[in-house]
């Protein structure tokens, strides 16, 4: 028997400049086990989906007016966590059916917009399967959207260094899947 899900709105907290994450991770942590999280928040927060799925939490998100969004975060203990999710800081991305990086960029040092637009060169020069990596700054929020609706995929996470390391694999011929 599942628990009824904690509800969290942080909508206030956005419209007042504020960073919600610290909320939800608190949030998260306080979920009795079995037990969802239902988020409502003024934008779809897709990186988030990412990192709650690190933790094994599936999300169900549905628009509800308004540009508002309820997210919904359950559980997955049945299922174990994808790849995509588990494989940290590892240099091989060849788990599963990953092919090992045709190039590495250090995009540590570049000035915004430059280390997402570098590394969308990149993969938009891989054949279709192939794989990049990129070393980059931060986590970077906008290349996952981008990469999501290019039709790539990735695997992501922070290195012991403070870096964000991401392996993307390109969806298709000049990036895109047919």
């Amino acid at each position: 028997m599942n628990s009824p899900h904690c509800d969290l709105d942080v909508r206030p907290i956005l419209r007042e400049g504020g960073e919600p994450f610290s909320a939800i991770m608190e949030a998260v942590a306080a979920l009795a086990p079995g037990q969802s999280l239902r988020l409502l928040a003024s934008f779809k927060p897709i990186p988030l989906f990412q990192v709650l799925g690190a933790r094994g939490f599936e999300p169900s998100a549905r628009e509800i007016g308004n540009g508002d969004w309820e997210v919904i975060f359950t559980p997955a203990d049945a299922v174990p966590p994808a790849p995509e999710q588990t494989e940290r800081s590892s240099r091989s991305a060849s788990g599963g059916d990953w092919p090992e990086p045709v190039m590495e960029l250090d995009n540590r040092d570049l000035e915004p917009p430059e280390p997402m637009v570098k590394a969308l060169e990149g993969v938009e020069s891989l054949v279709g399967g192939q794989t990049i990596a990129v070393l980059l700054p931060r986590e970077p929020v906008f290349l996952f959207e981008e990469l999501q609706a290019r039709g790539h995929r990735w695997r992501g996470a922070f290195e012991p260094e403070g870096h964000y390391r991401i392996v993307i694999r390109s969806g298709g011929p000049g990036g895109r899947r047919s």
